[in-house]
């Protein structure tokens, strides 16, 4: 996923002699990855810095690359060949930079490359290339900072790294191990975001509900108490502020089962990003997976049962080495018992330095793309008879986009459930007799399901 940063409202015109450097950027990767180019441009607009929309007529232009798969790094080295034959000064940053040789050897051009989360370092280059000319009164940065998503939500990252060593991942080695943010310092950022107008907080992290282990809970004072880092604690404070809290990359730990009673109580929301991966004990055996995977099925029973509403989405990967027929067809059958939500898959890909590529047999790419069509179509069975469970039901809708789409009647609104996270999910598509404004929570009521989407209209005012 890509992401473009957008040019500030209060932008100078470049019409002066002595104007601000401009500096064009592009995001590429998850949400954690997006974070951190906030943080960049965040600093950056704080000294002063203008943002431009293309890469041509910027001063320069940065990469923040991802690297977790052979497909993302190709994708990033494209990214920079176009940053460089359109404006030809570029600096390099995120997971890809944590391999600098695999970037200098396409683009030995580029005037930097740093790793990941290496911000003084990205800041360093900027100011080699194009000095900062700091003003006061121009640079007057909002206490949330610069975001790139939406203003009705935002991420919130509250640790870097991780501490599990799954065969197919590399991330430890592009990210370093779990480091956890104390809780006080995610709740003063949580709380600048809900004032700045956020109405959706989607927590992240490579390992969320493992948050506090490398610190052992340590506490934090916040609002004149203690407040341990420690999954349940941090989401029963986040529950506070009255917003939509949704967490994401949650590992299917036992103590997992204690944030069920936060959503049954309705403090967040009723939604659980959990990565299982798959379903066969000898594949998950391979990929070194965490968390007694083997008992998912009784966990997800349990959490529905004190939880009802609970929506439960998570990604999978066919073709891993030495996946055998047997392997997949016990996925499918435990994606039938498990009935999730919402689900993404993935072809497994060969990562260089990842363990797995040594583990089995390689899967064909035939049989690869054959087992993930079959996983799909078994899978949006399943979600389109989730989603007809809610037609005639009244749902809470938060509004992404009010322009008209196609295919689709004028006025029609696009929004989400609560079982439903930016990006990744579906939409509810709502009719409305008066005008739906973007962040705007509607009452919507359920007429029509598909595949994938709601359909419905507003009710009340």
């Amino acid at each position: 996923m890509a992401y473009a940063a957008m040019q500030p409202r209060n932008a100078k015109s470049d019409v002066t002699m002595n104007r601000p450097a401009r500096i064009s950027f592009v995001s590429l990767g998850c949400p954690k990855a997006l974070v951190d180019s906030e943080r960049i441009v965040t600093r950056l607009r704080a000294e002063g810095y203008e943002l431009a929309r293309e890469h041509a007529g910027a001063d320069l232009a940065i990469v923040n690359t991802c690297g977790f798969l052979d497909s993302a790094q190709a994708e990033s080295l494209a990214a920079i060949g176009a940053a460089m034959a359109e404006n030809g000064k570029v600096i390099v940053t995120g997971c890809m930079g944590a391999e600098p040789e695999k970037i200098t050897a396409v683009h030995p051009g580029v005037l930097a490359v740093t790793g990941p989360q290496q911000f003084e370092s990205v800041l360093d280059a900027v100011h080699r290339a194009a000095p900062p000319q700091h003003d006061a009164f121009a640079d007057l940065i909002p206490p949330e900072g610069i975001k790139l998503t939406p203003r009705h939500y935002a991420y919130l990252k509250i640790s870097e790294g991780c501490n599990n060593r799954c065969t197919f991942c590399i991330i430890p080695k592009l990210r370093g191990d779990l480091v956890s943010r104390p809780a006080a310092d995610v709740l003063r950022e949580a709380e600048r975001l809900v004032a700045a107008g956020v109405k959706e907080l989607l927590v992240i992290s490579q390992d969320t509900s493992a948050y506090g282990v490398d610190v052992k809970y340590a506490s934090s004072p916040w609002k004149g108490r203690e407040v341990r880092a420690k999954f349940l604690d941090l989401a029963r404070e986040l529950g506070e502020f009255g917003v939509w809290v949704r967490l994401h990359y949650v590992y299917p730990y036992p103590h997992v089962a204690d944030v069920i009673a936060l959503m049954a109580d309705g403090k967040v929301l009723p939604y659980l990003d959990v990565p299982f991966q798959h379903a066969s004990p000898d594949v998950l055996k391979r990929m070194r997976r965490p968390a007694a995977q083997e008992r998912t099925l009784e966990r997800i029973r349990q959490w529905r049962q004190e939880c009802p509403s609970l929506n439960i989405r998570s990604t999978f990967i066919v073709g891993f080495p030495g996946e055998t027929e047997a392997d997949f067809s016990l996925l499918l059958d435990w994606l039938t018992e498990a009935e999730l939500d919402r689900v993404g898959c993935f072809r497994y890909e060969a990562v260089d330095g990842a363990a797995a590529n040594d583990l089995g047999a390689p899967v064909p790419e035939a049989v690869k793309k054959e087992r993930w069509n079959r996983l799909m179509a078994h899978q949006q069975a399943i979600s389109r008879k989730r989603l007809r469970r809610k037609v005639g039901r009244n749902e809470a809708v938060i509004i992404d986009e009010v322009d008209r789409f196609p295919g689709l009647d004028p006025g029609i609104a696009k929004g989400r459930t609560k079982g439903d996270a930016p990006q990744i999910d579906g939409a509810v598509f709502v009719k409305s007799r008066r005008p739906l404004r973007v962040g705007e929570i509607a009452t919507v009521k359920i007429e029509r399901a598909d595949a994938y989407d709601l359909h419905g209209t507003a009710v009340g005012r």
